[in-house]
Protein backbone atom coordinates (compact mmCIF):
# COMPACT_ATOMS: atom_id res chain seq x y z
CA UNK A 1 0.00 0.00 0.00
CA UNK A 2 1.12 3.60 -0.94
CA UNK A 3 -1.00 5.91 1.27
CA UNK A 4 -1.92 9.35 -0.15
CA UNK A 5 -0.32 11.07 2.94
CA UNK A 6 1.38 9.75 6.26
CA UNK A 7 1.95 11.95 9.35
CA UNK A 8 3.34 9.41 11.78
CA UNK A 9 6.99 9.36 9.57
CA UNK A 10 7.29 13.12 9.84
CA UNK A 11 7.68 12.48 14.01
CA UNK A 12 9.39 9.63 13.76
CA UNK A 13 12.43 11.53 12.39
CA UNK A 14 11.95 13.86 14.62
CA UNK A 15 10.82 11.95 17.73
CA UNK A 16 13.39 13.06 20.37
CA UNK A 17 13.78 16.66 19.44
CA UNK A 18 9.51 16.99 19.06
CA UNK A 19 9.09 14.97 22.40
CA UNK A 20 12.04 17.17 23.93
CA UNK A 21 9.92 20.10 23.32
CA UNK A 22 6.75 19.29 24.80
CA UNK A 23 8.30 17.82 27.73
CA UNK A 24 9.74 21.45 27.70
CA UNK A 25 6.30 23.21 27.98
CA UNK A 26 4.45 20.71 30.34
CA UNK A 27 7.51 21.55 32.61
CA UNK A 28 7.42 25.23 32.20
CA UNK A 29 3.60 25.06 33.82
CA UNK A 30 3.11 27.75 31.07
CA UNK A 31 0.38 26.71 29.09
CA UNK A 32 -1.49 29.34 26.91
CA UNK A 33 0.66 32.03 25.31
CA UNK A 34 3.38 32.42 26.49
CA UNK A 35 8.04 32.66 26.06
CA UNK A 36 6.79 29.09 23.06
CA UNK A 37 4.56 30.76 21.64
CA UNK A 38 6.39 33.97 20.79
CA UNK A 39 9.40 32.11 19.42
CA UNK A 40 7.28 30.29 17.49
CA UNK A 41 5.74 33.63 16.32
CA UNK A 42 9.08 35.51 15.58
CA UNK A 43 10.91 32.52 14.04
CA UNK A 44 7.41 31.96 11.69
CA UNK A 45 8.38 35.53 10.42
CA UNK A 46 11.48 35.49 9.80
CA UNK A 47 11.22 32.75 7.26
CA UNK A 48 8.63 34.04 5.63
CA UNK A 49 9.84 37.91 5.47
CA UNK A 50 7.85 39.63 7.56
CA UNK A 51 7.68 42.03 10.27
CA UNK A 52 5.08 39.98 12.69
CA UNK A 53 3.64 36.85 12.93
CA UNK A 54 0.61 36.43 15.42
CA UNK A 55 -0.28 32.66 15.95
CA UNK A 56 -4.12 32.07 16.70
CA UNK A 57 -5.90 28.60 17.05
CA UNK A 58 -6.30 27.18 13.38
CA UNK A 59 -6.45 28.04 9.61
CA UNK A 60 -10.12 29.32 9.69
CA UNK A 61 -9.80 30.99 12.35
CA UNK A 62 -6.69 33.54 10.72
CA UNK A 63 -8.96 34.17 8.09
CA UNK A 64 -11.38 35.29 9.81
CA UNK A 65 -9.32 37.89 12.40
CA UNK A 66 -7.75 39.14 9.73
CA UNK A 67 -10.95 40.21 8.06
CA UNK A 68 -12.14 41.43 11.35
CA UNK A 69 -8.37 43.11 11.55
CA UNK A 70 -9.65 45.11 8.72
CA UNK A 71 -12.99 45.73 9.89
CA UNK A 72 -14.99 44.33 6.84
CA UNK A 73 -18.28 43.40 7.78
CA UNK A 74 -22.23 43.84 6.76
CA UNK A 75 -22.05 45.86 3.67
CA UNK A 76 -18.68 45.01 2.47
CA UNK A 77 -17.65 42.55 -0.16
CA UNK A 78 -14.61 40.02 -0.66
CA UNK A 79 -13.67 38.77 -3.69
CA UNK A 80 -12.46 35.10 -3.84
CA UNK A 81 -11.76 32.25 -5.91
CA UNK A 82 -14.25 30.11 -6.69
CA UNK A 83 -11.95 27.42 -6.88
CA UNK A 84 -10.83 26.83 -3.13
CA UNK A 85 -11.60 24.87 -0.19
CA UNK A 86 -14.58 26.29 1.63
CA UNK A 87 -12.88 27.59 4.34
CA UNK A 88 -11.82 30.83 2.29
CA UNK A 89 -15.76 30.89 1.73
CA UNK A 90 -16.70 30.54 5.31
CA UNK A 91 -14.46 33.15 6.94
CA UNK A 92 -16.15 35.63 4.87
CA UNK A 93 -19.35 34.46 5.53
CA UNK A 94 -18.10 34.75 9.46
CA UNK A 95 -18.10 38.29 9.51
CA UNK A 96 -20.95 39.16 7.18
CA UNK A 97 -19.47 40.40 4.10
CA UNK A 98 -20.88 39.74 0.87
CA UNK A 99 -19.20 36.64 -1.10
CA UNK A 100 -17.88 37.45 -4.62
CA UNK A 101 -16.51 34.31 -6.40
CA UNK A 102 -14.32 34.82 -9.47
CA UNK A 103 -12.79 31.84 -11.96
CA UNK A 104 -10.03 30.34 -11.84
CA UNK A 105 -6.83 30.54 -14.42
CA UNK A 106 -7.57 26.78 -16.05
CA UNK A 107 -3.58 26.62 -16.34
CA UNK A 108 -2.79 27.29 -12.72
CA UNK A 109 -6.10 26.69 -11.13
CA UNK A 110 -5.64 29.85 -8.57
CA UNK A 111 -7.69 32.94 -8.89
CA UNK A 112 -7.53 34.53 -12.68
CA UNK A 113 -6.04 38.22 -11.80
CA UNK A 114 -7.11 39.27 -15.49
CA UNK A 115 -10.64 38.39 -14.14
CA UNK A 116 -10.83 40.86 -10.82
CA UNK A 117 -11.28 44.13 -12.13
CA UNK A 118 -14.93 43.19 -13.53
CA UNK A 119 -15.78 41.82 -10.21
CA UNK A 120 -15.05 45.01 -7.93
CA UNK A 121 -17.50 47.60 -7.40
CA UNK A 122 -17.46 50.49 -4.75
CA UNK A 123 -18.41 47.85 -1.59
CA UNK A 124 -14.84 45.77 -2.79
CA UNK A 125 -13.36 46.08 1.01
CA UNK A 126 -10.77 42.67 0.17
CA UNK A 127 -9.32 40.92 -2.33
CA UNK A 128 -8.71 37.02 -1.25
CA UNK A 129 -6.59 34.89 -3.16
CA UNK A 130 -5.38 31.37 -2.41
CA UNK A 131 -2.26 30.37 -3.16
CA UNK A 132 -3.94 26.16 -3.83
CA UNK A 133 -2.08 23.14 -3.79
CA UNK A 134 1.05 25.59 -2.91
CA UNK A 135 1.22 26.85 -6.23
CA UNK A 136 1.77 30.53 -5.89
CA UNK A 137 -0.99 33.11 -7.21
CA UNK A 138 0.14 35.78 -9.70
CA UNK A 139 0.09 38.92 -7.23
CA UNK A 140 1.67 41.88 -8.37
CA UNK A 141 -1.34 42.49 -10.67
CA UNK A 142 -3.45 41.46 -7.94
CA UNK A 143 -1.73 44.09 -6.00
CA UNK A 144 -1.37 46.58 -8.31
CA UNK A 145 -5.05 46.47 -8.97
CA UNK A 146 -6.01 46.63 -5.11
CA UNK A 147 -3.90 50.02 -4.55
CA UNK A 148 -5.54 51.31 -7.33
CA UNK A 149 -8.58 50.81 -5.87
CA UNK A 150 -7.76 51.17 -2.27
CA UNK A 151 -8.84 47.77 -1.62
CA UNK A 152 -7.05 45.57 0.71
CA UNK A 153 -5.31 41.81 -0.03
CA UNK A 154 -5.57 39.09 2.58
CA UNK A 155 -3.85 36.05 1.07
CA UNK A 156 -4.93 32.93 2.06
CA UNK A 157 -1.58 30.70 2.54
CA UNK A 158 -2.53 27.88 4.45
CA UNK A 159 -1.19 25.43 1.81
CA UNK A 160 1.82 27.31 0.70
CA UNK A 161 4.78 26.96 3.41
CA UNK A 162 7.89 28.01 1.86
CA UNK A 163 6.57 28.78 -1.62
CA UNK A 164 8.02 31.57 -3.50
CA UNK A 165 6.86 34.18 -5.95
CA UNK A 166 9.26 36.24 -7.97
CA UNK A 167 12.08 35.20 -5.74
CA UNK A 168 10.45 36.13 -2.30
CA UNK A 169 8.77 34.26 0.22
CA UNK A 170 5.23 33.77 0.32
CA UNK A 171 4.07 35.72 3.79
CA UNK A 172 4.37 39.72 3.36
CA UNK A 173 3.25 40.71 -0.27
CA UNK A 174 -0.66 41.57 0.65
CA UNK A 175 -1.61 43.17 3.83
CA UNK A 176 -2.21 40.10 5.65
CA UNK A 177 -1.10 36.43 5.05
CA UNK A 178 -2.99 33.91 6.65
CA UNK A 179 -1.50 30.18 7.21
CA UNK A 180 -3.24 26.84 8.99
CA UNK A 181 -0.71 24.25 10.56
CA UNK A 182 -3.16 21.40 10.20
CA UNK A 183 -1.33 18.36 10.99
CA UNK A 184 -1.56 17.58 6.90
CA UNK A 185 -0.40 20.81 5.81
CA UNK A 186 4.23 21.10 4.69
CA UNK A 187 4.23 22.66 8.39
CA UNK A 188 1.84 21.05 10.37
CA UNK A 189 1.37 20.90 14.08
CA UNK A 190 -0.16 17.80 15.91
CA UNK A 191 -3.80 19.37 16.17
CA UNK A 192 -5.02 21.84 14.87
CA UNK A 193 -2.82 25.64 14.77
CA UNK A 194 -2.76 28.82 12.49
CA UNK A 195 -1.35 32.20 12.17
CA UNK A 196 -1.11 35.59 10.24
CA UNK A 197 1.85 37.29 8.95
CA UNK A 198 1.90 41.09 8.07
CA UNK A 199 4.56 43.99 8.04
CA UNK A 200 1.77 46.11 9.94
CA UNK A 201 2.43 46.53 12.97
CA UNK A 202 -1.20 48.27 13.94
CA UNK A 203 -2.95 45.13 12.71
CA UNK A 204 -0.45 42.81 14.74
CA UNK A 205 -1.67 44.32 17.68
CA UNK A 206 -5.38 44.07 16.97
CA UNK A 207 -4.70 40.53 15.81
CA UNK A 208 -3.42 39.95 19.30
CA UNK A 209 -6.09 41.74 20.65
CA UNK A 210 -9.17 39.61 18.67
CA UNK A 211 -7.28 36.66 19.44
CA UNK A 212 -7.64 37.12 23.06
CA UNK A 213 -10.86 38.19 24.16
CA UNK A 214 -10.40 41.48 22.47
CA UNK A 215 -7.94 42.67 25.52
CA UNK A 216 -4.32 43.38 25.72
CA UNK A 217 -4.78 43.87 29.51
CA UNK A 218 -5.85 41.07 31.82
CA UNK A 219 -9.66 41.99 32.60
CA UNK A 220 -9.51 44.80 30.30
CA UNK A 221 -11.46 44.33 26.96
CA UNK A 222 -10.99 46.91 24.56
CA UNK A 223 -13.65 45.47 22.20
CA UNK A 224 -15.51 42.10 21.22
CA UNK A 225 -12.86 39.62 20.44
CA UNK A 226 -12.58 35.89 20.50
CA UNK A 227 -10.49 32.58 22.27
CA UNK A 228 -8.29 31.79 19.53
CA UNK A 229 -4.79 31.30 20.93
CA UNK A 230 -1.80 29.24 19.69
CA UNK A 231 -1.19 26.67 22.24
CA UNK A 232 2.48 26.57 23.59
CA UNK A 233 2.72 22.83 22.85
CA UNK A 234 1.89 23.13 18.90
CA UNK A 235 4.21 25.88 18.97
CA UNK A 236 6.99 23.91 19.87
CA UNK A 237 6.07 21.11 17.77
CA UNK A 238 6.31 23.78 15.15
CA UNK A 239 9.65 24.76 15.90
CA UNK A 240 11.19 21.73 15.83
CA UNK A 241 9.80 20.87 12.20
CA UNK A 242 10.51 24.23 10.70
CA UNK A 243 14.34 23.72 11.00
CA UNK A 244 12.92 20.61 8.52
CA UNK A 245 10.88 22.79 6.66
CA UNK A 246 13.09 23.68 3.88
CA UNK A 247 14.35 20.29 3.42
CA UNK A 248 11.07 18.75 3.46
CA UNK A 249 10.22 21.00 0.80
CA UNK A 250 13.58 19.90 -1.43
CA UNK A 251 12.68 16.33 -1.03
CA UNK A 252 8.60 17.51 -2.19
CA UNK A 253 9.93 18.76 -5.39
CA UNK A 254 11.99 15.87 -5.96
CA UNK A 255 9.24 13.74 -5.52
CA UNK A 256 7.03 16.07 -7.99
CA UNK A 257 9.83 15.84 -10.70
CA UNK A 258 9.27 12.23 -10.45
CA UNK A 259 5.75 12.69 -11.49
CA UNK A 260 6.20 15.15 -14.08
CA UNK A 261 8.75 13.52 -15.86
CA UNK A 262 7.06 9.99 -15.64
CA UNK A 263 4.03 11.14 -17.14
CA UNK A 264 4.96 13.86 -19.40
CA UNK A 265 3.74 11.40 -22.18
CA UNK A 266 0.20 10.03 -20.83
CA UNK A 267 -2.13 12.36 -22.08
CA UNK A 268 -2.74 13.95 -18.61
CA UNK A 269 -2.56 17.42 -18.06
CA UNK A 270 0.45 18.05 -15.55
CA UNK A 271 0.58 20.99 -13.04
CA UNK A 272 2.05 23.94 -14.56
CA UNK A 273 4.21 26.04 -12.89
CA UNK A 274 4.83 29.70 -14.43
CA UNK A 275 8.60 30.82 -14.68
CA UNK A 276 8.16 33.19 -11.10
CA UNK A 277 6.83 30.30 -9.22
CA UNK A 278 8.46 28.00 -6.91
CA UNK A 279 5.91 25.84 -5.65
CA UNK A 280 6.21 24.06 -2.30
CA UNK A 281 4.03 21.13 -3.79
CA UNK A 282 1.60 20.85 -0.89
CA UNK A 283 -0.35 18.82 -3.74
CA UNK A 284 0.53 17.28 -6.78
CA UNK A 285 -2.41 17.66 -8.90
CA UNK A 286 -3.46 16.40 -12.30
CA UNK A 287 -6.24 16.64 -14.64
CA UNK A 288 -8.10 14.09 -16.97
CA UNK A 289 -11.77 13.94 -17.96
CA UNK A 290 -11.42 10.18 -17.34
CA UNK A 291 -10.71 11.29 -13.46
CA UNK A 292 -12.73 8.47 -11.48
CA UNK A 293 -11.30 5.88 -13.72
CA UNK A 294 -7.73 6.78 -12.86
CA UNK A 295 -8.12 6.98 -9.46
CA UNK A 296 -10.38 3.55 -9.41
CA UNK A 297 -7.08 2.18 -11.24
CA UNK A 298 -4.40 3.52 -8.54
CA UNK A 299 -7.23 2.43 -5.69
CA UNK A 300 -6.72 -1.04 -7.16
CA UNK A 301 -2.60 -0.89 -7.78
CA UNK A 302 -2.83 -0.01 -3.92
CA UNK A 303 -2.39 3.42 -3.79
CA UNK A 304 -4.16 6.20 -2.33
CA UNK A 305 -5.56 9.42 -3.57
CA UNK A 306 -7.68 12.32 -2.86
CA UNK A 307 -9.88 14.89 -4.67
CA UNK A 308 -8.95 18.47 -3.92
CA UNK A 309 -12.00 19.62 -4.02
CA UNK A 310 -14.80 17.42 -5.29
CA UNK A 311 -17.46 19.93 -4.78
CA UNK A 312 -17.11 23.59 -5.08
CA UNK A 313 -18.37 25.96 -2.88
CA UNK A 314 -21.14 27.14 -4.40
CA UNK A 315 -22.72 23.97 -5.20
CA UNK A 316 -22.32 22.84 -1.13
CA UNK A 317 -25.63 22.60 0.90
CA UNK A 318 -23.97 25.41 2.62
CA UNK A 319 -24.61 28.03 0.36
CA UNK A 320 -27.50 26.97 -1.29
CA UNK A 321 -28.68 30.54 -0.20
CA UNK A 322 -26.70 32.24 -2.30
CA UNK A 323 -28.94 30.91 -5.33
CA UNK A 324 -26.20 30.38 -7.46
CA UNK A 325 -26.61 28.08 -10.74
CA UNK A 326 -24.31 25.58 -10.42
CA UNK A 327 -23.05 26.90 -14.11
CA UNK A 328 -22.42 30.28 -12.52
CA UNK A 329 -18.75 28.89 -12.11
CA UNK A 330 -17.97 26.21 -15.15
CA UNK A 331 -14.73 26.51 -14.70
CA UNK A 332 -14.53 25.61 -11.05
CA UNK A 333 -17.17 22.68 -11.77
CA UNK A 334 -14.54 21.36 -14.40
CA UNK A 335 -11.98 21.19 -12.34
CA UNK A 336 -14.00 19.98 -9.43
CA UNK A 337 -14.97 16.64 -12.07
CA UNK A 338 -11.26 16.46 -13.34
CA UNK A 339 -8.31 16.86 -10.43
CA UNK A 340 -7.04 13.93 -8.94
CA UNK A 341 -4.33 14.55 -6.62
CA UNK A 342 -1.32 12.17 -6.14
CA UNK A 343 0.51 11.07 -2.96
CA UNK A 344 3.09 13.59 -1.74
CA UNK A 345 5.19 14.31 1.44
CA UNK A 346 8.68 14.48 2.00
CA UNK A 347 8.23 10.73 3.51
CA UNK A 348 7.24 9.55 -0.15
CA UNK A 349 9.85 7.15 -1.46
CA UNK A 350 11.25 7.91 -5.21
CA UNK A 351 10.75 4.28 -5.64
CA UNK A 352 6.73 4.66 -4.59
CA UNK A 353 6.30 8.07 -6.10
CA UNK A 354 7.52 5.95 -9.48
CA UNK A 355 5.17 3.08 -8.77
CA UNK A 356 2.76 5.97 -8.23
CA UNK A 357 3.64 6.43 -12.07
CA UNK A 358 2.92 2.79 -13.38
CA UNK A 359 -1.01 2.55 -13.37
CA UNK A 360 -1.38 6.09 -15.05
CA UNK A 361 0.49 5.33 -17.91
Amino acid sequence: MIPFLELRPAYLELKPEIDAAVARVLDSGWYILGPEVEAFEAEWAAFCGADHAVGVANGLDALTLALRALDVGPGDEVIVPSNTYIATWLAVSAVGARIVPVEPDPATHNLDPGRIAEAITPATKVILPVHLYGQPVDLDPILTLARAHDIFVVEDAAQAHGAVYKGKRIGSHGDLVCWSFYPGKNLGAVGDAGAVTTNRTDLAERLQALRNYGSTQKYVNDEQGVNSRLDPIQAAVLRVKLTRLEEWTARRHAIAAIYTEGLADTGLILPHVPEWADPAWHLYVVRSPDRDELQARLTAAGIGSLIHYPIPPHMQTAYAGLGMDPDTMPLARQLASEVLSLPMGPHLSSDDARRVVEPLK
